[in-house]
């Protein structure tokens, strides 16, 4: 992908992001932020009997890239395992935005991610997982 389609990429799930807004039902919500840039972002996770991710969403406000990079955790692990989550190194996210673009705002484009494997590691302190 380009230098302006990876812009148009972050760009869309800024502006149009997926999976936003609590979940009224979820089994575990996690806040994080990134006090350097004034980013904060919610998330709301709701597991199934079989630990798998039944539906994931998030809330918040910042900078364009920790917004959108938010977004696109949740398309990423919608339907997926806890362990998928914490088995999945940063580089996943970096990749997906850019590197280059990224390469400044690492905390910005990780905060979705590390905010989702804190509600994982939640999640398993409350059902012994």
């Amino acid at each position: 992908m380009d230098r302006q389609a990876q812009i148009d990429f972050i760009l869309d799930h800024y502006e149009n992001p997926r999976h936003y807004g609590a979940v009224e039902d979820a089994t575990v919500t996690q806040k994080g932020g990134n006090p350097g840039c004034g980013d904060i972002v919610t998330f709301y996770l709701r597991l199934g009997d079989d630990s798998r991710i039944e539906d994931i969403s998030f809330e918040g406000e910042g900078c364009t890239i920790s917004q959108a990079a938010s977004s696109m955790v949740t398309e990423m692990f919608h339907g997926k395992t806890l362990e998928d989550v914490e088995n999945t190194p940063a580089d996943v996210i970096l990749e997906m935005l850019g590197r280059e673009l990224a390469a400044t705002r690492l905390k910005c484009a990780t905060l979705g991610l590390n905010t989702t494997k804190e509600a994982v590691r939640q999640a398993r302190r409350q059902r012994q997982l």
